[in-house]
């Protein structure tokens, strides 16, 4: 199974499909649930604005109010702490400001319901949920945490043979090999399904490619459709286990 399902793809870079179909599974449950919450959720109810959760606990007494315990006395520096708090009020909850707080929505991702207090129960939906909960955790869990242990010991033991190699053609073929097969495999265990656009434009032999960073999974997506010699910061533990022996048989 290891041999047929997981290597020889990812060293073809072949894909057998399960991923995909996983996908378009999952999409169809989200939005058959979806579709049941509308229905179910009654009109008159609505969702709460986001406008009428607010940001900051303001004093809704007027101005004048605040402003005439200020006057018949000397000015105190401390008497600018009520301007301020007023000026910061108005720019935090400000209309511009309120346009860009999140909308809660009447949808279900199979982890929660919604954060609208359970606003629509079904049983046929909680079913769907306890089946995602045994999927979740009795199948894809077991999976991943598999394919991931199996991708990076392939690519630890893989490149520290390769970088006992002396330079040459082969050691590059082998180097190239080994990397994009482990990521190949670690993608696989993110249940990764990636389509590549405009393949003509990818980076060519000694050009620079240089892309916004957010995270070292990035360097698995890239690497699934091709080697980089990539620049990136030193780690210790694991990570820097794997950065040691990915640059010896670079």
């Amino acid at each position: 199974l290891v041999l047929g399902l997981i290597l020889l793809p990812s060293a073809f870079g072949v894909s057998l499909g399960i991923s995909e179909i996983y996908m378009k599974i999952l999409v169809k449950t989200l939005e058959w649930a979806t579709i049941r919450i509308e229905k179910g959720v009654p009109k008159e109810s609505g969702l709460k604005s986001s406008a009428s959760v607010g940001i900051i606990q303001r004093d809704e007494s007027p101005m004048e109010k605040g402003l005439s315990g200020l006057r018949g006395r000397d000015f105190e520096l401390s008497d600018a702490f009520y301007f301020s708090k007023k000026g910061l009020e108005a720019i935090v909850e400000d209309e511009v400001t309120q346009r860009f707080s999140s909308e809660e929505l009447v949808s279900w991702n199979l982890l929660t319901r919604t954060n609208m207090n359970f606003q629509y129960i079904s049983l046929r939906l909680t079913a769907v949920w306890v089946l995602g909960v045994l999927v979740r955790y009795c199948v894809l869990l077991p999976l991943r945490v598999t394919l991931a242990f199996i991708g990076i010991s392939l690519l630890v033991i893989g490149t520290t043979l390769v970088g006992q190699l002396p330079d040459s053609s082969l050691k590059n073929w082998l180097s190239e090999l080994v990397h994009l097969t482990c990521c190949r495999i670690c993608v696989r265990a993110l249940s990764g399904t990636i389509h590549y656009h405009n393949k003509q434009y990818r980076p060519q032999k000694g050009g620079i490619c240089v892309a916004n960073h957010t995270s070292p999974i990035d360097v698995l997506i890239l690497t699934t459709d091709g080697c980089y010699a990539m620049v990136g910061q030193v780690h210790g533990g694991l990570m820097g286990i794997i950065q040691r022996a990915m640059v010896k048989a670079c």
